[in-house]
């Protein structure tokens, strides 16, 4: 199963970040593979319709789970027509502390 979580930069140290269309980057972590690769979230830079771009390249890259602050009307729309599972974390923590989960 690959896993995204939305985050402030590209380290496992970095902050999840709150948003989801308007994230910086977007870490997928491989419960398979245990490898975490993080992806610059290029639909951020959209003037509307970020969340289902966002969504769009999640599944892009295959995954099934997705985990953020707060997911928008058109987002939630878009990830449920693509099958990805949304997960919504109330506290904003540490990207390697969530991933730790899955382990």
């Amino acid at each position: 199963m690959k896993v995204a979580i939305t985050s402030k930069s590209n380290s496992l140290n970095s902050m999840m970040d709150s948003r989801f269309g308007r994230a910086e980057w977007l870490a997928v972590y491989d419960t398979q593979g245990k490898e975490t690769a993080f992806h610059k979230n290029e639909a951020k830079e959209q003037q509307s319709g970020s969340g289902p771009q966002a969504a769009q390249y999640l599944a892009d890259l295959g995954v099934n789970k997705v985990m953020s602050g707060d997911f928008g009307p058109k987002a939630k729309k878009a990830l449920e027509s693509l099958g990805i599972e949304m997960v919504v974390l109330k506290d904003e923590q540490p990207i390697e502390n969530i991933i730790e989960k899955f382990k």
